[in-house]
């Protein structure tokens, strides 16, 4: 069973708040969600991982003592934070990619070697 981070009286998974001293355990009322607490004078924002990234849109940032998103840095396997490298095929296949994704340039570009050769021929 866990205990209430304010007065460390037993309380329920599912209790919202700690009926000893009403202090707030789950996010914005809801059961669901876990709200995570600085203990003292440290801040949320220190150890997180979003802030860290600067994915982090919490408008308490960079001085959140609660936060429903905080994950510790140090928790995380480095390899995860690393970011995913994209391979793109090379050759015939990537050629057709790349005509596949910008018909208008080739449009585009059509229509310039088309008017180049009527300006040569003339």
């Amino acid at each position: 069973m866990p205990e209430c981070p304010k007065c460390h009286q037993k309380v329920q998974f599912t209790d919202i708040t700690c009926k000893y001293c009403r202090t707030e355990l789950k996010a914005f009322g809801h059961p669901g969600i876990p709200l995570h607490r600085a203990e003292g004078e440290t801040l949320l924002c220190d150890t997180c991982t979003y802030d860290r990234d600067d994915t982090c849109t919490y408008p308490q940032r960079p001085y959140a003592k609660t936060c429903t998103m905080y994950q510790n840095y140090l928790d995380v396997d480095n390899n995860d934070l690393d970011p995913p490298v994209y391979k793109t095929p090379g050759g015939i296949k990537g050629l057709q990619i790349w005509c596949q994704r910008n018909p208008g340039l080739i449009t585009l570009l059509a229509l310039i070697g088309i008017s180049f050769i009527i300006v040569l021929l003339r």
